[in-house]
């Protein structure tokens, strides 16, 4: 056995996997990492808080070219969700597991280097994923936006003992407004980027403010006839989806696709407009006035929509399309995938049954 050999075994016996993290032992204690170890040893310092996670996030939304960034926020015993869903390039099926591995970056020929320091160098979701205790894409594709969602055991990584406070701002000499003063929060984060970027519309809440804002702006982004055709939800952008759905159950299971967890009863309230959408980011530490487009949550349903049905009503029509599909159901070996959807238009009611046929 050489002695090289024997050094490594030595190290392997003292250290555990010691051996696996060096590639050159130059001796009295100085080695040569090994890349993987490095990058991992990067990863953590990169990261040292969820406040720098969400700025992570809110960068790669920027360089995505995204114009609409929806920040959803919070936190259930020790463990805190934050989701952030753009209008950016997105992120292809077959990359969405692999963005997440070090120096992989769609930014070749450049990289940003603003007040939060460099960025492009493809660790950012590398370093988010290795200090938080999960760390995914929930929904993207090529030119459709990004979904991305991520949880963190505070236990684990640290964050601000307050974040309920929002920050002040002031506009500076030269008319900018700037952050002078508040703790150094998740949502100081949030507010000094759209101070930074004032040319994204940037929303901040929680997940049921995030689903009905995303709610209602599609349906101002939309028209109804465009809803009523889409079979598909895969089709339209990730920030777009919840548009889409005709009643409660599927507005929770098209958030939960993107992300964004809510209840079938908090569907319900999202439906019925009694959680308003929010106002940006800007306009909320500016006190710029609400736009009329965004507070008249009702009015939006009802100017798109022309023709309004109460949901009880709609649970009803719905359970007696049911009963009336059993009639060919056994005759045709049919079954339902799931029950009747319903899309109320200005001027029609379509329904659609998904079926499978028994073997």
């Amino acid at each position: 056995m050489t002695s090289s050999d024997e050094l490594l075994n030595f190290v392997s016996a003292v250290s555990g996997d010691t051996f696996l993290k060096v590639e050159e032992n130059f001796g009295d204690g100085y080695v040569r990492l090994k890349i993987s170890e490095a990058e991992r040893r990067q990863a953590k310092h990169d990261i040292r808080s969820a406040e720098d996670i969400i700025v992570e996030l809110l960068r790669n939304s920027r360089d995505a070219h995204a114009r609409r960034i929806f920040v959803a926020c919070g936190r259930e015993g020790d463990t805190r969700t934050l989701a952030v869903v753009d209008d950016g390039v997105g992120v292809p099926r077959a990359m969405v597991e692999r963005v997440f591995e070090p120096r992989v970056t769609s930014k070749l020929d450049s990289m940003v280097m603003d007040q939060w320091g460099v960025h492009g160098r493809g660790m950012a979701l590398f370093s988010i994923r290795s200090n938080a205790a999960s760390a995914r894409i929930a929904a993207s594709d090529i030119h459709k936006g990004a979904s991305v969602v991520v949880e963190t055991d505070c236990t684990q990584l640290a964050e601000r003992v307050d974040q309920s406070t929002w920050p002040a701002v002031e506009r500076d000499d030269e008319g900018a407004w700037k952050v002078v003063r508040g703790p150094h929060n998740i949502v100081r984060q949030v507010v000094e980027f759209a101070v930074e970027h004032p040319g994204i519309e940037l929303y901040f809440g929680s997940v049921t403010e995030v689903v009905a804002t995303m709610l209602a702006a599609a349906r101002r982004e939309l028209d109804a006839s465009e809803l009523l055709f889409i079979d598909d939800l895969a089709k339209l952008p990730v920030w777009l989806r919840c548009g889409a759905a005709s009643d409660a159950g599927e507005l929770a299971d098209v958030a939960e696709e993107i992300g964004l967890s809510i209840s079938e009863r908090t569907a319900h309230r999202v439906l019925a407009s009694d959680i308003a959408p929010l106002v940006s980011v800007l306009d909320t530490v500016t006190h710029a006035e609400q736009p009329s487009a965004v507070t008249v949550g009702p009015d939006i349903y009802k100017d798109r929509r022309g023709l309004k049905i109460d949901q009880r009503d709609l649970s009803a029509f719905r359970a007696d399309l049911e009963k009336a599909f059993d009639s060919i159901a056994e005759r045709y070996y049919l079954h339902l995938k799931s029950e009747p959807k319903i899309k109320v238009g200005r001027d029609d009611i379509r329904v659609r049954f998904e079926v499978e046929k028994e073997d």
